[in-house]
């Protein structure tokens, strides 16, 4: 049965386990290759995971950011598109979902999240501002910083802890939020964001009422909300399902209420509606006026944004797909099994289950590795390694150095592994937590990284790294007198 459309059978064993409410009809060939194999393709993509080739991996959990499965009624919508560079017809379909999905009038397309982030930031930002916000992602953070602003996070206190039974540990604190425009001045804060849900902590949502609470203090002091609708379908059937008030309210109300709030939505479509792309919307005209004429410089004309039109006519399906309480539901509940059977089994997870994917925290799971040798991003390698499984570090590689060269320690190591909508089976993540929980009782053979090939900017996108010592050998020797000739 489905409880508030979230797809959960009991067993006659009393086993809860989530079922795929979708039948397969393409499907596209996996390779699970030898251990030997997986250790020469790590090795050659100098330990970064999003330097493997595809054809190396089994399970693609990097991300769930142009990954998700799309489905019939988007890839028939695909074939009606209207190929103009002005004017298409396909955008004014986008448009019009977007203004119903989001309450929205003034839309502007972009061709993923983080140009609309370059956008807002230019349009915005000056020297000297400060942007108070749930937490970070990478690229706003680097988008933001290089228009001159300073981010706060001004989480509470909950957010760091791993283990954890807040069901909104994406929250602004407020006492934090009116400290910080008190000593900057309503006057050098441009905006105030709130990431629905947050990506680097573990995928936690925020509460409706915190963002009423927080609506009411910008208000107050005349400073624009934005709020980043990237995962705002998972942030609302987290509202559905933990807030009081909200349990019989479809998805699509509870969106639309929280759109409400806020003065500008921007979005990047790879995630919100499982296509490429992204957009910025508002029902301010003078906000509006203030971004319009730096897409045509950015991204292309109005009508396009840098999107072919094909993926605007399947963003429009998308962004109604969203708000299906069964279709937004699938994904949470994949991630919450995984959490919940892998806590089970004593390893270090954040809870609760959030959006976007399962947490591993690496710090606490290699506590023998200091974060200055990099434990997420070693733990990822030894991830694939131990079973072919890509996720994506998400902790001091992820940060940067600060002016005399030294990493910035981040807030928490944590290894994601996405579970993009639609995408994998069960039997697939029953076979993700085994060799998790393999990894886990042979944890001590994992060394760290050091660094080898340095960008300055978003390093963890192509920068390669090296193992400390030799552990890649130890770990492989162990999995062999384990596993035997069995992938």
């Amino acid at each position: 049965m489905e409880n508030n459309g979230m797809p959960v059978v009991k067993f006659f064993s009393g086993k809860k386990v989530p079922v795929e409410l979708h039948k397969v009809r393409i499907v596209q060939k996996l390779h699970l290759k030898t251990i030997e194999e997986r250790y020469k393709a790590i090795s050659e993509a100098g330990y970064n995971t999003f330097l493997l080739n595809t054809s190396d991996i089994f399970l693609d959990m990097l991300t769930d950011s142009g990954t998700n499965a799309m489905s019939d009624n988007q890839l028939a919508s695909m074939m009606q598109a209207d190929d103009a560079y002005a004017g298409s017809q396909s955008f004014y379909r986008m448009e019009s979902a977007l203004r119903d999905v989001f309450g929205k009038h003034y839309v502007l397309p972009a061709h993923q999240g983080r140009a609309a982030e370059n956008i807002i930031s230019q349009a915005f930002i000056s020297e000297g501002d400060a942007i108070p916000m749930n937490y970070h992602f990478t690229t706003t953070k680097a988008h933001m910083e290089l228009n001159g602003g300073t981010i706060f996070e001004i989480y509470t206190d909950e957010a760091l802890k791993i283990k954890s039974t807040n069901p909104f540990k994406g929250n602004i604190d407020l006492v934090k939020l009116n400290d910080l425009i008190a000593q900057y001045g309503p006057e050098r804060i441009p905006f105030i964001r709130m990431e629905a849900s947050t990506n680097l902590i573990g995928g936690q949502p925020f509460s409706m009422q915190n963002m009423r609470d927080v609506k009411a203090i910008a208000e107050k002091h005349g400073i624009i909300l934005i709020l980043d609708a990237s995962l705002i379908g998972e942030n609302a059937y987290f509202i559905k399902m933990r807030e009081t008030g909200y349990s019989n309210m479809p998805v699509k109300e509870i969106l639309r209420e929280m759109c409400s709030l806020s003065d500008i939505v921007y979005f990047s479509s790879r995630k919100v509606s499982s296509t490429r792309g992204g957009g910025i919307c508002t029902n301010n005209k003078d906000l509006y006026m203030k971004m319009r004429d730096l897409v045509p410089l950015y991204e292309g004309f109005l009508t396009y944004g840098g999107m072919s039109v094909r993926e605007i006519e399947a963003m429009a399906v998308g962004l109604y797909e969203t708000t299906d309480d069964t279709v937004i539901s699938q994904s949470p509940s994949f991630i919450a099994f995984a959490v919940d059977e892998i806590d089970k089994l004593g390893i270090p997870v954040v809870t609760p289950a959030g959006a976007l994917g399962c947490h591993i925290d690496a710090k606490s799971f290699l506590e023998h590795i200091p974060q200055s040798e990099y434990p997420a991003g070693a733990l990822a390698a030894a991830l694939f390694i131990a079973s072919g499984c890509r996720g994506m570090e998400r902790g001091t590689i992820s940060s940067v150095r600060d002016e005399n060269g030294k990493d910035v320690l981040a807030d928490v190591e944590l290894l994601r592994l996405a579970f993009p909508r639609r995408v994998f089976t069960l039997s697939q993540t029953m076979f993700l937590i085994d060799r998790v929980n393999w990894l886990y009782q042979h944890r001590k053979l994992i060394g760290g990284l050091r660094f080898v090939e340095e960008p300055p900017v978003l390093r963890f996108f192509l920068g390669r790294l090296e193992p400390v010592g030799d552990w890649p050998s130890k770990l492989i020797k162990k999995y062999k007198e384990d596993f035997g000739d069995s992938l």
